[in-house]
């Protein structure tokens, strides 16, 4: 890997199966901190096609620097997910480049809403998200929720069995 002064910005590109170890290399300092919510392997390739991630433009054969997912949860909305940033790259804006690009995935899909549990309120509030209370579906979409196996999902609807997962997390929300 190149130094970081070298670094110019990143490449942003969705995730193939080839970057899943390094997504969770990426992840896992965040998840041992409580910030994020790790995933088993299966999991992280099960999602890939939900993850952009960012390569270092000077040394595109490197591994990638930063990673995020946006998960499609109704018709509607869609949550941003697993946000990371390697360590050496942070304050170098690949989180705000990512999220971007995630928030334009989310509108090329058609999507009026963009949800985040996050401990990086001003982050997400510097690119329009809000906090908000509670879970914004109607109780027809709740009830249908309710149905996923998703942990994200159940972390969204606010659900007793991930309340230690969500502790302090901030629920923000972004209309486009």
């Amino acid at each position: 890997m190149t130094t970081p002064e070298a670094r110019v910005a990143p490449v942003i590109r969705p995730a193939l199966p080839a970057d899943v170890r390094t997504i969770r290399d990426l992840v896992e300092p965040l998840s041992q901190e409580r910030i994020l919510r790790p995933y088993e392997m299966v999991g992280y390739y099960e999602a890939v096609q939900e993850f952009l991630v960012a390569t270092d433009r000077t040394a595109p054969d490197d591994p990638a620097v930063g990673c995020g997912a946006l998960h499609v949860m109704w018709d509607d909305l869609a949550e941003v997910r697993t946000l990371a940033v390697h360590r050496d790259w942070r304050g170098r804006r690949v989180g705000h480049a990512l999220l971007e690009a995630l928030v334009e995935r989310a509108r090329a899909l058609g999507l009026r809403r963009v949800f985040c549990l996050t401990f990086e309120v001003d982050f997400f509030a510097a690119h329009g998200f809000r906090e908000i209370d509670g879970t914004p579906v109607t109780p027809e979409v709740y009830a249908e929720l309710l149905r996923s196996y998703d942990e994200g999902v159940a972390e969204f609807l606010d659900l007793a069995r991930v309340k230690p997962n969500t502790l302090g997390n901030s629920r923000m929300l972004l209309e486009l």
